[in-house]
């Protein structure tokens, strides 16, 4: 394709990661950036040195010089402006979480499938060495088939009613914002969820505060995820097989080594360290994926997105019910001291 010409949508903080990430990236160039607010497009703009920047979405849509668009708009609007990019012809990264919903999730995809267009959740974790080299230490076998995964990811931010994280109707919560680690995770090391046993605490301004999960995916292995907003944990991963097993340091998400433990070879640390900014792994498989004609990425396929969207649709489900709050459900005892 040569240079692959993008557009960002909502230029907040992460899409200024993305910016500085495209710098490592050397056939791609951000040509253009939107946002509801011209102010905020026009500093991005300057501190990138975008040339086009416009006051709303709709005109970047429209702009013939885009090739793809990262969205990264708060994820209540994913849906939204991911199917009118579509709609105008182009190419899609949209940010995790993808959608607020499996529905959502379902209707993005079929709408970029029908238009032949790419579309992938930008789920930066896969992309990293350390991933790359945690899919091929499970393919070498070294620690045998995988029976189990623990991972949780929680920090304690001061409750902030107009923040993001805090705020139900921008799809605020533990779950969608840091959750989606652990789960995807689970999804890539022992498959498809197939039944979820959770609960969690929704905190003052009604979102998700605490979630803790049991993920039963096939052959009767098992994820075990927990996530917070409001209480600091360890942020790492282990994986358990039966020959070995496999730990991921804190971040678990963004880790930069392994420890691959064998019952046969002993331990060893593999170091998976890099240099910029770790978006620009994901940016370079949409260069790749765009170069051999796919519309979506095999490593993060868009049908496992609609799965991972449904497997936390039904965590928060059940967190919903067993809210705290609310009385216990019925047929469960309460234990008393």
């Amino acid at each position: 394709m040569g240079m692959v010409r993008w557009g960002v949508v909502g230029p907040g903080e992460i899409a200024a990661g993305f910016a500085e990430a495209m710098r490592w990236v050397p056939d791609g160039e951000i040509v253009a950036v939107a946002s509801r607010s011209a102010e905020r497009a026009a500093a991005f703009g300057d501190r990138f040195a975008v040339a086009r920047r416009y006051g709303d979405y709709s005109a970047l849509a429209a702009d013939p010089e885009v090739d793809v668009v990262y969205v990264a708009t708060p994820a209540s609007r994913h849906e939204q402006d991911t199917l009118a990019l579509l709609e105008a012809g182009k190419h899609v990264l949209c940010e995790k979480p993808f959608a607020l919903d499996a529905g959502q999730a379902r209707r993005m995809a079929e709408a970029a499938r029908r238009r032949g267009l790419f579309l992938m959740e930008a789920m930066w974790s896969r992309f990293l060495p350390a991933y790359r080299t945690l899919t091929e230490v499970l393919a070498d076998g070294r620690i045998g088939t995988p029976l189990l995964v623990e991972a949780d990811f929680g920090m304690r931010w001061p409750v902030q009613p107009e923040h993001r994280l805090f705020d139900p109707r921008r799809g605020g919560g533990a779950l969608l914002d840091l959750g989606v680690y652990p789960v995807q995770l689970c999804s890539l090391v022992l498959g498809p969820v197939e039944h979820v046993v959770a609960d969690g605490l929704i905190g003052e301004t009604g979102v998700d505060e605490q979630v803790a999960a049991v993920l039963r995916h096939g052959g009767g292995r098992l994820g075990v995820v927990k996530t917070a907003i409001r209480t600091v944990m360890t942020c790492t991963a282990r994986i358990a097989g039966t020959d070995g097993s496999i730990d991921l340091p804190a971040f678990m998400h963004c880790p930069e080594a392994l420890t691959v433990t064998t019952r046969t070879g002993g331990t060893e640390q593999i170091d998976a360290s890099y240099e910029g900014n770790g978006l620009r792994f994901e940016i370079a498989e949409v260069h790749r994926c765009l170069a051999e004609g796919l519309t979506e990425s095999p490593v993060m396929p868009i049908n496992e997105t609609i799965a991972i969207a449904a497997a936390l649709d039904a965590i928060r489900a059940q967190v919903l019910l067993h809210d705290a709050r609310s009385a216990p459900p019925s047929g469960t005892r309460t234990l008393t001291p």
